[in-house]
């Protein structure tokens, strides 16, 4: 569906009803992303899933940064009426999710962060996005879906699963140049998360694909470490975009996260 917010309109799925989970997609795709764990309908859960700005159905924002995002992403949770949420994304998704902990902490009452990392871009990390942009811009996003998806999927996945290769290169190569510039503005600019790893206090999944290999699973491994009272899993034989890559892993590690969240032991 496609709602309208004071910061533009916004395409989103939801399925199930109950405690929100969003779900927040990578770079560069979609809220389609997403579309397994909508399907496994979490019980007692309302998930919903998010095109960020200028991806998939929603309006671009003149403000590309991560502090706007996160702003943006408040004042969509207003419009759907949510208060506070089981917040999670994957890897750019991540990045969104440690600013709106930072800018909305009242707002999360749990966070799952998914193969991405706490660091900012180095100098090389930040040449390499303006160099995409200029790709971008002169031979289409199609030539950056080609360059990425090795990186974006695991060895096994890339051997066995055509299909999903297949899905996620489409979904990449459909979205427009300004949201590929955008969102490359965005991750060159983040600031470090890594001192506010310390900050959070909400229960907190992390998940990684063991053969990811543009957040590896020793940046988990750190986050990990770093998080207090924090939840590392590893999903075998899969890459970057671990939620297509093994959907019924990754969906029964989130439910459990969810259900925990959601009826504590002892409770």
């Amino acid at each position: 569906m496609i709602i309208r917010t004071p910061a533009g309109l916004v395409g989103l799925d939801t399925a199930g009803a109950g405690v929100p989970l969003v779900l927040l997609h990578g770079f560069p795709h979609d809220r389609t992303l997403w579309a397994p764990q909508l399907a496994a309908a979490i019980p007692d859960v309302r998930t919903v899933a998010p095109d960020l700005p200028g991806f998939g159905e929603s309006a671009p924002i003149a403000a590309a940064s991560v502090d706007a995002w996160a702003d943006w992403l408040a004042g969509l949770l207003d419009a759907v009426e949510l208060d506070r949420v089981i917040l999670g994304g994957l890897s750019m998704g991540g990045y969104l999710c440690f600013a709106f902990w930072r800018r909305h902490p009242d707002r999360v009452r749990a966070l799952v962060l998914a193969d991405t990392k706490a660091g900012a871009d180095d100098a090389e990390g930040k040449a390499k996005r303006v160099a995409m942009q200029q790709v971008a811009a002169s031979e289409g996003v199609g030539s950056i879906a080609e360059k990425m998806i090795t990186g974006m999927v695991g060895k096994t996945t890339r051997e066995t699963r055509p299909d999903v290769v297949a899905t996620l290169a489409a979904m990449m190569r459909r979205q427009g140049v300004r949201a590929v510039h955008d969102a490359l503005d965005v991750l060159k600019e983040r600031p470090d998360s890594t001192p506010t790893l310390a900050t959070i206090t909400v229960p907190t999944l992390i998940l990684v694909g063991e053969e990811d290999a543009l957040t590896p699973v020793a940046e988990s491994r750190a986050m990990a470490a770093a998080i207090p009272g924090s939840r590392l899993e590893v999903i075998p034989q899969a890459g970057h975009a671990s939620n297509l890559e093994d959907a019924a892993t990754f969906t029964r590690l989130l439910s459990e996260f969810v259900e925990a969240t959601i009826r504590p032991s002892g409770s």
